[in-house]
């Protein structure tokens, strides 16, 4: 039991080679992430809740570039396990494309019906005077924010397709770098410092675009002058043609990634929608529990991207099964546990962290609740995450989209729902409900692991 779950010191410092980059990329994103939430937050409760609101709706499209990115990711990871670049650059040929193809939808759906999609959050116990500043604050921090989509989406093709090919460093140089700018801007255009003209929420907009047109330039550049390390990017753009017989092969593996985090993020947004029904409390401090929770989650969040990336080299190169397995097995055990002390140290802060947010008392409360709640679920969290990058990394795709997306449509979705409009429950009884069907996908993603039936080598060389 012990060897089968623990592994040696050469597994682990392997394990870390490839985590750690993005667990500090992460880390200091999420870190910076939070900086910049609790500076919007000391501004107001308003600013913070139009912020968060907006927020939820760029959420839905991010993830669903990240998912046109994951998905002829896989075979980014297994053509690099086998040493072939022109596989390589067809697949980030085929990356380029359909994220600007989602840009330009997103933006256009983002722009018609911005206004309306804020509006739905603005429906729970408050004074309409409250909702009309939310939606003020909303509108202005989401003008800004569009300008920042497309630099976001290129950034993502490049430092995807770098840690596919096993650098992690430098996509973790430029999001360091971009977080780093985005604070510091955070800083001089939201209170107005140094001379510049006091922005608010336009401020913190105006910063985080530019951060983002900094970590794509970093990303590129890179990329572009060491050829010699990443050799795909020779002749990268003298075609965009992608091969019809890969273009539809990445479509049949990886537009369910595609449509998955899409309806994972929009099915994440239709909850916290539910919950807001409750007050216009609710959306302060969920925004507030989910601003901590991102920054305590960044370890399993990067190991379910390290597992994804060392399972996914390993099925290239033809590991034996078993192998691969044994490999799953000490990367999921060192996570789940990783991730019990997170939750610790995340219950530890339940209390304080809200101090930092000028607000009221109730959503102090509230928020602190809702933080031991997420508390609690890290753990398991933590697994189901590892068993989606591992079955993705074999191209189930089909399966992945149904553990996720399906789960949270047909599973928490409707519980929300039905508990929110039909029932008096509580919120922070209502939202334990819900976040604790995590447990169930735990033993629906074992059984799926076992069954290896997620287990293959997708590309020919």
């Amino acid at each position: 039991m012990f060897k089968r779950f623990v592994g040696d010191r050469k597994f682990y410092a392997m394990t870390m080679t490839v985590a750690v980059p993005i667990m500090i990329q992460n880390l200091v994103t999420n870190f910076v992430s939070m900086l910049d939430n609790i500076m919007v937050g000391r501004v107001g409760t308003a600013q913070m809740s139009g912020v968060a609101i907006v927020n939820q709706l760029l959420f839905v499209l991010n993830l669903c570039i990240f998912g046109a990115v994951s998905g002829a990711g896989i075979f980014t990871a297994q053509y690099a396990g086998s040493r072939d670049q022109e596989g390589v650059r067809n697949t980030f040929r085929f990356k380029l494309i359909s994220v600007t193809a989602l840009v330009a939808v997103g933006m256009g759906v983002v722009i018609a019906f911005g206004e309306p999609l804020v509006r739905l959050w603005l429906r729970g116990e408050g004074t309409p005077e409250e909702a009309a500043l939310y939606l003020r604050y909303g509108m202005e921090y989401l003008k800004v924010m569009l300008w920042g989509i497309p630099p976001f989406a290129l950034a993502n093709v490049y430092s995807s397709t770098l840690r596919e090919n096993g650098e992690t460093v430098v996509p973790m140089a430029a999001g360091v770098a971009a977080v780093l700018v985005n604070l510091g801007l955070n800083y001089v255009l939201i209170f107005g410092h140094f001379g510049a003209p006091v922005m608010g929420v336009r401020g913190a907009a105006l910063a985080t675009v530019i951060s983002r047109y900094i970590e794509l330039a970093i990303a590129a550049g890179w990329t572009h002058l060491n050829t010699a390390k990443m050799p795909f990017a020779l002749g990268l753009y003298s075609t965009l043609k992608v091969p019809r017989r890969l273009t539809r092969e990445i479509f049949i593996k990886g537009m369910p990634l595609l449509l998955n985090e899409g309806l994972w993020a929009s099915g994440m947004t239709v909850l916290n929608q539910c919950y807001s029904i409750r007050s216009l409390d609710v959306v302060a401090a969920v925004n507030i529990s989910s601003t901590i929770w991102n920054a305590m989650s960044v370890a399993f969040m990067s190991m379910g991207n390290a597992v994804g990336i060392i399972i996914g080299q390993r099925l290239g190169e033809g590991r034996d099964n078993d192998d691969v397995m044994d490999t799953l097995n000490k990367l999921t055990a060192f996570t789940v546990v990783l991730n019990l002390g997170f939750g610790a140290a995340l219950a530890a802060v339940s209390k304080v962290f809200p101090l930092l947010y000028e607000t009221t008392g109730d959503v102090r409360s509230l928020a602190t609740k809702l933080i031991l709640v997420m508390a609690f679920i890290m753990p398991f969290a933590a697994y189901t995450n590892c068993v989606y990058f591992a079955m993705r990394s074999g191209g189930k795709t089909l399966i992945t989209f149904i553990f996720d997306s399906c789960f949270i449509w047909l599973v928490c979705v409707p519980l929300a729902y039905g508990l929110s409009r039909f029932t008096s429950l509580p919120v922070v009884p209502l939202y334990f409900v819900t976040q604790a069907t995590e447990v169930v996908k735990c033993v629906i993603g074992y059984v799926m692991i076992r069954r290896r039936k997620w287990m293959n080598r997708i590309v020919v060389t």
